[in-house]
Parts: C-alpha cells; sequence; structure tokens
C-alpha cells in the first residue's frame, strides 16, 4: 500500500466524526448501537454526524429488518472514506517536528 498523500480534511478533522471513521477502519461494518455507546452521544448526535459522512461519500449504512419490525443499522467506511481519514492522518502526522 502506497503511503498516503497528506491532506487536511474538513469533514473528517471533526473529533466526533474522526473517532467514527477511526472505529470504522478497523475493517467491516460496525452497528450504529455500538458505534453510539462508543462515542458516548445521543442517536441524533451520531445521526448527524453519520448524514455529513455518508453526504462525504465516506461512509455507507445499511438499515436490517429484524423480528417484530426492528430495524438495525450497520455502518461501514468506503474507500473514499479510508482514503479521506489516512490522508488526514497523514496531514496530522506531518505537523509534528
Amino acid at each position: 500500500m502506497t503511503a498516503p498523500e497528506p491532506l487536511f480534511d474538513a469533514v473528517v478533522h471533526a473529533p466526533q466524526r474522526l473517532q467514527i471513521c477511526a472505529m470504522l477502519a478497523r475493517g467491516g461494518e460496525v452497528e450504529f448501537g455500538t458505534l453510539r455507546e462508543g462515542l458516548a452521544v445521543s442517536d441524533a448526535t451520531l445521526s448527524k454526524h453519520l448524514r455529513t459522512l455518508t453526504e462525504a461519500g465516506y461512509v455507507d449504512l445499511r438499515r436490517v429488518q429484524r423480528a417484530r419490525g426492528q430495524a438495525r443499522t450497520w455502518v461501514a467506511l468506503t474507500p473514499a472514506g479510508t482514503t479521506a481519514l489516512r490522508g488526514h492522518f497523514a496531514f496530522l502526522q506531518s505537523l509534528a517536528p
């Protein structure tokens, strides 16, 4: 894998969005509730951040219908999201002495 180009990304930079992307970067999908608990935020706050990341093309959301009408939402980092996160980390690293 080639080194990412250091590039500041305002979408990723917000602290809770950075945490979301970092949690998702481990690979696979993470359930909405797990993200909410990991960030210690409300459903509304997490939804707002996920909407921003989705609009940027950085995450995909997948809703799964369960028994009795309950739905679960799974979140995954897209290839564009991975590139943005790696570039942002590289940018932050470039600031260190």
